[in-house]
């Protein structure tokens, strides 16, 4: 898919490096050379780096982590090539795209919406929730009827070639309660940290959920500690993969935790990872992963299986943190 070709760069830049892990399992992780005033950005999966662009004009102009994680991702959000995020997102199985979203910045305000549909950007939704209102999340018509009323714009989803392919889904599976596979392809997600140059940290996270859902179902995406959580005397973290795993542990929440007690952003993902391997029998095919940042601007990720990245930038780097093909067997 357009959005996994990541080794497809553009001249102006050719300067990104492609990192692989040491070992099998997990992800390199970078240190920031310079101070915690140094702005940095990191997301999940390749499709980061035109998020990250977008985040870093605001960054790179001394502006706020939160505006940087708002409009960082709304780039995804309006992605049409974009099968998991946004207005290009795959249906329920009744055929709705529903579309999850949340934000959370340095005093710990936050905001999220849930089951919400036909808004163009669920993220800048979720920002007014927090900015506008007393609550942190609003669901279904009434997340949709917010949106309205603060004049967000609209949009039709599915789109053409996504209800063309829900349909052919549905003819092969009739069952009520069949189980879709869970891979990177059907239930990712846009997450998005940011540190600016005031040191501030924040982070957005937005989705549309697992391809052929259950109606109603939501995950960790929109759910402050499990798919997000930002303590700015720590740092933040955010997650992607099977949101029902990520919630039993509080996921996000897990590794700000990790890294309160002292440990480096990887090796705190690599933990609350192997907390959801303790928490299941089985783990073929459970996919999750985390990224992480600290106060310092020192970030990190991992995750269950390797083939998980995220993109980082900084005011002199660009780069693609990748694992190496997966062939460990469970």
């Amino acid at each position: 898919m357009k959005r996994r070709s990541f080794f497809k760069f553009s001249l102006a830049t050719a300067f990104t490096s492609i990192l692989k892990p040491q070992s099998i399992f997990g992800m390199q992780a970078l240190k920031n050379p310079g101070r915690n005033s140094n702005p940095v950005v990191i997301s999940t999966w390749s499709h980061g780096i035109e998020a990250n662009e977008a985040a870093w004009k605001v960054l790179g102009n001394s502006g706020s982590s939160l505006d940087a994680v708002e409009q960082g991702v709304k780039i995804t959000e309006s992605d049409l090539s974009n099968r998991s995020v946004g207005i290009g997102g795959r249906p329920d199985r009744t055929g709705h795209v529903t579309l999850d979203a949340c934000i959370m910045d340095e005093r710990s305000r936050c905001g999220a919406v849930a089951c919400i549909e036909g808004i163009l950007h669920p993220i800048s939704v979720a920002r007014a929730v927090m900015e506008r209102t007393q609550h942190v999340m609003l669901v279904g018509e009434g997340a949709r009827s917010f949106a309205l009323d603060c004049g967000f714009e609209t949009c039709k989803t599915p789109i053409k070639e996504v209800k063309k392919d829900w349909k052919e889904w549905k003819k092969e599976n009739k069952e009520a309660f069949e189980k879709p596979v869970i891979n990177h392809e059907n239930h990712d997600t846009i997450g998005m940290l940011a540190i600016d140059a005031q040191g501030n940290i924040s982070g957005s996270c937005t989705t549309s959920g697992w391809a052929y859902k259950l109606p109603g179902r939501v995950g960790d995406s929109p759910i402050i500690g499990a798919g997000l959580f930002i303590d700015n005397e720590v740092g933040g973290a955010c997650a992607t993969g099977m949101g029902e795993a990520i919630i039993r542990i509080a996921g996000s929440h897990t590794v700000v935790e990790f890294m309160r007690q002292g440990h480096h952003p990887e090796k705190a993902c690599k933990l609350a990872v192997e907390r959801i391997i303790s928490k299941h029998e089985d783990v073929q095919g459970l996919q999750c992963g985390f990224i992480a940042i600290d106060k310092s601007g020192q970030v990190g990720g991992y995750s269950v299986y390797n083939g998980f990245n995220y993109a980082m930038k900084s005011s002199d780097t660009e780069k693609i943190l990748i694992d190496a093909p997966f062939d460990r067997k469970w």
